[in-house]
């Protein structure tokens, strides 16, 4: 092939590779921005998850505290203020303990069947779990404890 050939061959060729290529980087482009979106996004989907688990365990954290505690009063509740769950925590817990009613002590559960002198005191705790992000879980836990009765 000579000189001229060469040269004319160029000169004909409209520079399609060139577009062809550009839209490649293009599309490429869009879908290395999409993927990033998507991992920042999923990143604080993990996150917030995270926390959520954190104000779960707050919450647990509450109602363990408060029945350690005792402190059980059929007059009035007993209150845990926000405590952090431990020093420098960012998640915290609130805790109440009501009384809830008195029945007898159920049958076949202790030696101590129904009556001698014995009922069950019903209580409910109620325990609040915070963290970052405004994370927050609620929980209940009722319990009794036998004593004397009336």
């Amino acid at each position: 092939m000579n000189r001229q050939e060469a040269t004319r061959i160029q000169s004909r060729q409209s520079g399609a590779a060139l577009i062809v290529g550009l839209i490649l980087l293009l599309v490429l482009t869009m879908l290395g921005i999409s993927g990033m979106q998507t991992s920042t996004f999923e990143l604080l989907q993990a996150g917030n998850t995270q926390f959520a688990q954190n104000a779960f365990q707050a919450a647990e954290t509450g109602i363990d505290r408060a029945m350690y505690t005792g402190g059980l009063n059929t007059a009035i509740p007993v209150q845990i203020p926000e405590t952090p769950v431990e020093p420098g925590s960012v998640s915290t817990f609130t805790s109440e303990t009501r009384f809830a009613v008195t029945t007898n002590v159920p049958q076949g559960m202790f030696s101590l069947g129904s009556g001698g002198g014995f009922q069950a005191f019903h209580f409910d705790i109620n325990s609040t779990g915070r963290s970052a992000r405004n994370a927050r879980s609620d929980h209940t836990q009722s319990f009794y404890v036998v004593g004397p009765g009336n």
